[in-house]
């Protein structure tokens, strides 16, 4: 049986090869080695314009939205926050226009971290900018375990079951959801920390970082999804 093609979206900044320092497409050999072992081909995506997006959802088979600095707030009509890492504005517009096109074709889509948030903003929705504002507690930018919640009924749920413990630290959350989209995991204090497309083939968003994990369930769901 064929593998799909995977495609997973990348960084596009400097890196050092002994004394050379030059700009790069880098992206975490986690994601390739989840989509690998769930049997699919991992296909870096470099964030070099918005040219190429209809190209990558008509020839790949499934998108892996990847972790990364934080979406910039003017994305989702708020004003930047000093607090937050400066955005990159070249990866936003290429992921943001990823993720409409890969969801109006019905292309299998797992969003990882700053990716749940791509794909919530690339639907209509917004973000918390600074998650502490909110709360009385710092509980999410701890390296510590926490259980999140999961709705059985989701196609979240059916991969990973109604718990899962996971280490997420973040200081961004949704806030408002994107059309067409269900919040179907949450942190003991409601943050929403997996969301859904309805009437999607497959496309999840969680908080956390499944990639990194001894069980790939999610890869393997959206593997099977691509199939």
């Amino acid at each position: 049986m064929s593998r799909p093609l995977i495609g997973i979206t990348a960084y596009f900044e400097a890196a050092r090869w002994g004394d050379w320092v030059r700009e790069a497409v880098l992206s975490p050999p986690s994601y390739a080695k989840a989509v690998t072992r769930a049997g699919g081909a991992p296909v870096i995506l470099p964030p070099l314009g918005l040219h190429a997006v209809e190209d990558y959802v008509r020839g790949l088979k499934g998108i892996v939205l990847a972790g990364g600095v934080e979406v910039g707030a003017q994305a989702y009509g708020e004003d930047d926050d000093a607090r937050v890492p400066e955005p990159q504005s070249h990866r936003d517009r290429f992921e943001l226009a990823l993720a409409r096109a890969a969801v109006q074709a019905d292309v299998p889509i797992l969003a990882v971290a700053r990716g749940m948030h791509v794909l919530n903003v690339a639907q209509g929705g917004t973000l918390i900018p600074w998650l502490p504002d909110v709360l009385d507690h710092e509980r999410h930018g701890e390296q510590g375990p926490h259980v999140i919640q999961v709705s059985v009924s989701s196609k979240l749920g059916k991969a990973v079951g109604d718990k899962v413990e996971v280490v997420a630290p973040h200081t961004q959350s949704v806030r408002r959801l994107g059309s067409g989209l269900l919040a179907v995991a949450w942190a003991d204090d409601q943050i929403v920390e997996g969301i859904e497309l309805q009437g999607h083939r497959f496309g999840v968003g969680v908080q956390w970082h499944p990639e990194r994990a001894e069980e790939i369930k999610l890869f393997d769901a959206l593997v099977e999804a691509a199939r």
